[in-house]
């Protein structure tokens, strides 16, 4: 996909983004308290079902698919908050507009290289069915396409994805400001602020963990410091130590990936290749019917999991662009466009 150039540009641009000037100490009326503890509130309850009963489901294609979801409801729920503070987009600055725009394409090219990963995992698990089905046959020459398959699998899944690591510094970029505004806006700002925070925290510690997972290296993971005062804080760090934890222990364990049906499929390959050739006597080993038949219940595991979670990341990058398409629309019906917008939403086409 093509990109603009990245900047140094917070996630959430916080640089006034409201023309509509308070006086100084502005304070949050009680009825945007309500909405705004209501918000935190959901944002707490999708942090906890993140936090799984045993740390064996972390990283596994159920625990991804369902922090994905989570996800897409946190910047839907985002969406609902800023029509119901009914916040003019007219009284938005062009140039937080513009950083608006550029951040979602950050966004975008995320989703896109997460979807590349999972493109090349899904051709992985065909040349496993490929060979799953030659070594149904007895035949020698079956079999030696079936070394082949194994061999096309061992190649691609020992392989990197250089949209992943673009992923990563993406990451990085958007870490680098990541705190909330000192300033002192208006107060349907500062409930909008700080519910976008939450959203923020929540969707950088999952695309990092994803990165971590699909590029095999702890390189990119977050750690964010949350400050105490947010109610979700603590819930959050739980998860957030929980997960890393975990990550980094498999890592300096030597295991292979980090994602649960990927190892599964890799260690029963691993076993059961030099069966194949003739290396190892069959006498000493399992049945080889035996390892096939696990290999061929992990390779459909595998499949169904890169199945659910691709549309899970499909409907985050069409949450994320919807969201822009809603304020563009907004814009040209009430206000002029600056070419920088429409710059950076002629890129997101070529996504699309």
């Amino acid at each position: 996909m093509s990109r603009p150039q990245d900047a140094n540009r917070s996630f959430f641009p916080f640089g006034n983004p409201f023309r509509m000037i308070s006086p100084k100490g502005t304070k949050i009326p009680p009825q945007l308290l309500l909405v705004l503890h209501a918000f935190e509130a959901t944002l707490e309850e999708r942090l906890k079902k993140l936090i799984p009963k045993s740390k064996d489901e972390i990283l596994s294609f159920p625990w991804m698919t369902l922090a994905m979801q989570t996800l897409c409801e946190s910047h839907n729920d985002i969406k609902t908050l800023i029509t119901e503070l009914e916040v003019p987009v007219c009284d938005w600055e062009d140039k937080w507009i513009d950083v608006y725009f550029d951040i979602s394409v950050k966004l975008l090219d995320i989703c896109n290289a997460f979807s590349s990963e999972l493109s090349r995992l899904n051709r992985g698990q065909l040349l496993l069915q490929c060979a799953l089905h030659n070594l149904e046959s007895s035949s020698s020459e079956q079999y030696e396409r079936a070394c082949s398959s194994l061999d096309g699998w061992n190649e691609l899944i020992g392989s990197g994805n250089p949209r992943i690591e673009k992923c990563g510094s993406i990451l990085d970029d958007l870490r680098e400001s990541i705190d909330l505004p000192k300033d002192k806006k208006s107060a349907k700002g500062m409930v909008l602020m700080q519910a976008m925070y939450g959203v923020k925290v929540q969707t950088l510690f999952v695309c990092s963990v994803f990165a971590a997972a699909f590029s095999g290296s702890t390189k990119h993971m977050a750690v964010l410091d949350v400050a105490d005062i947010y109610s979700w804080a603590s819930t959050f760090k739980g998860l957030q130590n929980l997960v890393n934890e975990e990550i980094g222990g498999r890592f300096s364990g030597g295991r292979f990936t980090v994602l649960n049906e990927l190892e599964v499929v890799n260690s029963t390959v691993k076993e059961l290749y030099p069966i194949i050739q003739g290396v190892v006597d069959n006498i000493e080993t399992e049945s080889p019917a035996k390892i096939v038949g696990e290999l061929g219940k992990a390779r459909e595991k595998l499949s169904q999991g890169i199945d659910l979670l691709s549309k899970e990341v499909e409907s985050f990058f069409y949450v994320v662009l919807t969201g822009r398409d809603a304020l563009l629309s907004n814009l040209r019906s009430g206000a002029t466009v600056t070419d920088s917008i429409l710059e950076v939403n002629r890129d997101v086409q070529i996504v699309k």
